[in-house]
């Protein structure tokens, strides 16, 4: 594999326009110099480190790598810091029932406040798995106890090894670029910042909050999608119920989103006591493409739409019938919209023009996981 091209590579996917895109709350602002690797070779860097640790044939040499990969693995798919992964205690850290690791609180300039993050369930058992072979099944306490910098040098090494530049291999960046990878992937930036430990602010101007369960529960769904390589649902939102005005026949239901906005829908009465939603409770709402409607103007558009969001567009994909267009609203959230071709044509959207993303209520439809 050729250095220099994957470096060119490297270089192009930290320039993804979707990096500048995000609101000015959102975790890392990625500058146009600073590069990280992108999903496609964060599994590429993965599949090394299992290659290499299962290469090895002496006993000590095998556990050794077993402990890099799974400090490798931590920092990947949690995004916690190299001091936080190297201080845990799995087997009184790992909560298996819930799908989660415990962070606690240390004593470094960059700690933060003890905190739970998700993980899949194939990486939970891939964990479990390493916890039970001989080597590590009779150990006590700090299981992780590694030389920082030894372990530093063996990222360099498999990145290195993968043909990527040396620097895009360090901890910080592999932390760095799952944060990044979180966000593209539309997971509320509030969830996002949970997740990496940092300190967590106003998430609404409404008087309802979101409390560390329901925090858990929508990086839960986040995680456990990612792990299925579902791509379909974008137009989701999560969040508590705000509002609920009940008419004779049908109801209004307003959900505050985790990342800011709201979002309302009109339900049956039959469906708010059978799905038995009232204030507080935490629901999903989901939007079909082809509902979601596009307009290019300065000022907000009258028309019926309850659900009007401004953002710009990110992506273009067109194709002989219809054009699918990708727009990232004020808040960070990618909404997608299809189009006819015709339409396409009249309306005349760009990439990163402006438009006003718009849904009716009536499509918007809730449900409970």
């Amino acid at each position: 594999m050729d250095t220099k091209q994957d470096h060119k590579k490297s270089d192009h996917s930290s320039k993804d326009p979707n990096s500048n895109l995000l609101n000015p709350t959102r975790i890392y602002d990625i500058p146009s110099d600073i590069r990280i690797l992108d999903p496609t070779q964060l599994a590429t860097l993965e599949k090394a480190f299992h290659s290499w640790t299962e290469a090895s044939r002496r006993p000590d040499v095998y556990s050794s790598r077993k402990r890099i990969l799974l400090i490798f693995l931590l920092i990947r798919y949690t995004g916690a810091r190299l001091n936080e992964v190297l201080s845990l205690d799995l087997r009184r850290c790992l909560d298996v029932s819930k799908r989660s690791i415990r962070y606690d609180k240390i004593k470094a300039a960059d700690s933060s406040s003890q905190r739970e993050v998700q993980i899949s369930s194939e990486l939970m058992s891939e964990i479990q798995a390493i916890l039970n072979e001989p080597a590590f099944n009779e150990q006590k306490g700090l299981l992780l106890k590694v030389d920082a910098g030894h372990v530093r040098r063996k990222f360099y090494e498999q990145c290195l090894a993968c043909g990527f530049s040396q620097d895009l291999g360090s901890p910080n960046a592999i932390r760095r670029a799952r944060a990044v990878e979180l966000m593209r992937d539309n997971m509320p930036l509030p969830v996002v910042q949970h997740i990496l430990g940092h300190s967590t602010p106003n998430l609404t101007a409404s008087l309802l909050t979101f409390s560390d369960e329901d925090i858990r529960h929508v990086a839960r769904h986040f995680i456990e999608r990612e792990n299925r390589r579902k791509t379909s649902a974008r137009n989701t939102f999560f969040g508590k119920i705000a509002a609920i005005l009940k008419g004779d026949i049908q109801s209004q239901v307003e959900l505050v989103t985790v990342s800011g906005p709201t979002v309302t829908t009109i339900i049956t009465n039959n469906s708010l006591e059978r799905l038995g939603l009232k204030i507080g409770s935490l629901i999903t709402a989901e939007i079909k493409a082809p509902w979601v409607i596009l307009q290019k103007a300065h000022i907000q558009p009258l028309c019926t739409a309850e659900n009007i969001f401004k953002g710009t567009v990110d992506q273009i994909q067109r194709g002989k019938l219809t054009t699918e267009f990708i727009v990232r609203i004020q808040d960070g959230t990618e909404v997608c919209s299809l189009v006819t071709e015709k339409s396409r044509k009249k309306l005349d959207i760009r990439e990163k023009d402006d438009v006003w993303v718009m849904f009716n209520s009536f499509a918007v439809i809730l449900h409970l996981d």
